[in-house]
């Protein structure tokens, strides 16, 4: 198992955080398209690195188009050396079409062919194929050698790998068709992993002739812990909030529904257009958030997060969404490393 950790700070910080993370033992280092734009960190981070994997988690798909994001792939991958990871979300509805201004239909099939275009598109470029690319949603057939870059620019590290945000089984069996790996959502559990995203991803692979030999799964997993009980309580609340927050959301409600917890999203949906954010967190009890977050003292996380998670994910990251120390999870990544 890979361990993975988010690629903290802005532009300024990435190469900082990326050797330190580095020098931590991490596998890898994820930006993701929040306040920032995420591609031009890795840059910074991948100039201050040379073992450490580099990849979006995520980069918003449809704010773009397929030949951006194979530009933006492939120098990415030359400047790394090999070492980034392609990693594109959806995103819902109203961000992509009221704050990036952007089409939005059919998500799923559309993020099929939209990984389907970067790959005809890379193929043009490493080895010489014509370019001619004809969707329901994209359409790529000019491609001049002006416009090409060169093969060697990869140096024999190939096309980068692609990785694919998805919780329902549509996009999670999309993930398997046309993608390297999954990013499964921090709002996640064991049985949902096990239930519902495993066997659509299986099938996405089936269609296309593949196992799941070198598919990768890859997760943020919420763990809530501490030095003392004060902080281990502040975590706690912290995390409740963030999963309440995730649980109001119509497009996650079959994550609750797999543990019989449907009706709980219609709660949190209306406390949300009430803007009542903290009776939100109140929803969420200790059962529930023993379910989606590993809870307990450092010592304990490690060995619990590897007996759910240890035969089931190939890459784990910690999702902590409260102020914690560093050295806190010095003790966990010892016990997945000994795991």
């Amino acid at each position: 198992m890979k361990i993975d950790a988010t690629l903290m700070g802005g532009l300024s910080e990435a190469a900082t955080s990326a050797k330190e993370l580095e020098a931590a033992g991490y596998d890898g280092a994820w930006t993701a398209e929040t306040a920032h734009d995420p591609f031009l960190p890795i840059v910074q981070a991948a100039g201050d690195t040379s073992s450490i994997e580099l990849g979006t988690s995520i980069a918003v798909a449809f704010a773009r188009n397929p030949m951006l994001l194979a530009n933006l792939g492939w120098d990415l991958q030359a400047f790394s050396k090999g070492r980034f990871i392609l990693g594109l979300g959806s995103q819902i509805k109203p961000h992509i079409t009221k704050r990036f201004s952007m089409e939005w239909s059919h998500p799923a099939p559309r993020m099929r062919e939209m990984i389907t275009a970067i790959r005809s598109i890379w193929d043009t470029w490493l080895n010489g194929t014509k370019l001619d690319f004809r969707g329901d949603f994209y359409t790529h057939t000019l491609m001049t050698p002006f416009f090409t870059p060169n093969a060697s620019d990869l140096d024999g590290f190939g096309v980068p790998k692609i990785f694919i945000a998805a919780v329902g089984s549509l996009m999670t069996e999309v993930a398997g068709e046309t993608c390297d790996g999954i990013i499964v959502h921090g709002f996640t559990t064991e049985k949902y992993i096990r239930e519902v995203t495993i066997p659509a991803l299986e099938k996405g692979r089936a269609k296309v002739g593949k196992t799941m030999d070198g598919f990768q799964i890859s997760g943020p997993l919420f763990v809530v812990t501490g030095n003392n009980e004060a902080e281990l309580e502040q975590a706690k609340q912290a995390t409740k909030q963030q999963i309440a927050f995730y649980g109001s959301t119509p497009a996650y409600r079959g994550v609750l529904e797999v543990h019989g917890w449907g009706d709980m999203q219609n709660d949190l949906n209306r406390l949300s257009k009430a803007g009542e954010w903290v009776k939100m967190g109140e929803v969420i009890d200790d059962e529930v958030l023993n379910t989606f977050a590993v809870v307990g003292e450092p010592e304990h996380i490690g060995p619990e997060l590897t007996r759910r998670y240890g035969d089931i994910v190939d890459r784990l990251g910690f999702y902590a969404p409260y102020r914690s120390d560093p050295e806190r999870w010095r003790k966990v990544i010892d016990d997945l490393r000994a795991a």
